[in-house]
Formats: structure tokens, C-alpha cells, sequence
């Protein structure tokens, strides 16, 4: 549900102000960049057991 209200207001954002979202386009993608690091770094194996 929370998926398709923030498509529906990105879309509506892309609509009504083009202009003002391809400027903020830059700094969102700069944004991702850590936000990714720190969510999505927990697959990598750095957990507490060892095997070995």
C-alpha cells in the first residue's frame, strides 16, 4: 500500500513540477549512494559466526 501511494506521488510530482524534480535529480541520486551503503550492506557475510 505504501509502495503504490509513493508511486502515485511521484508521479504526480514528475506531472505537475518537471522542472523542479529534474533539479533535485542530481542531489537524489548523490543521496542513494549512502542510503544504499547502509541498508543494503548487511549481506556481505559480516556476521558473528565463523566456520572454520
Amino acid at each position: 500500500m505504501v509502495t503504490l501511494a509513493l508511486a502515485a506521488l511521484g508521479a504526480y510530482l514528475l506531472a505537475t513540477h518537471t522542472g523542479h524534480v529534474l533539479l533535485a535529480l542530481p542531489y537524489l541520486l548523490l543521496l542513494a549512494c549512502p542510503l544504499m551503503h547502509l541498508f543494503m550492506h548487511r549481506g556481505h557475510g559480516h556476521d558473528a559466526r565463523h566456520d572454520g
